[in-house]
């Protein structure tokens, strides 16, 4: 389990600055979720927020077949395809909404196109879990 550490000489932040992990634990790192179907369309185009709902699904099943959850993230790299502000905040509402308490470091970045047609969205993620034996 991550240790999410909170820094007060910080801004007030809806994540923690910093994140430990013991050593023994094993570390899970997935490849960015995408806001694909399961026949690997392109979900909602033109939705920021639906796609990050299908993205946010998408990891947490990434991360459920290597035993890992969305409580056991140490770290997240927000992406979005936008120069608009409004859209990298409905987007990383999606994503906080996801994660619920648990507040894991992330960036959060506009960028100006991501790999698949009308996509929008995408996030990737460290996990950490118990190492196993």
């Amino acid at each position: 389990m991550p240790h999410l550490l909170h820094v007060p000489a910080l801004a007030d932040a809806e994540y923690a600055y910093v994140a430990t992990v013991e050593s023994a634990t094993r570390l899970v790192f997935t490849a960015g979720a995408c806001p694909l179907d399961s026949e690997g369309r392109t979900v909602a185009p033109g939705d920021h927020a639906a796609q990050a709902r299908q993205v946010m699904a998408n990891l947490e099943t990434a991360l459920a077949a290597a035993g890992a959850g969305l409580a056991d993230v140490v770290k997240t790299t927000v992406y979005v395809a936008s120069a608009h502000r409004p859209d990298l905040v409905a987007v990383w509402q999606v994503v906080r909404d996801a994660f619920g308490d648990h507040d894991p470091p992330s960036t959060l970045l506009g960028v100006a196109v991501l790999g698949y047609p009308d996509q929008l969205v995408e996030v990737e993620a460290v996990a950490a879990v118990p190492a196993e034996g």
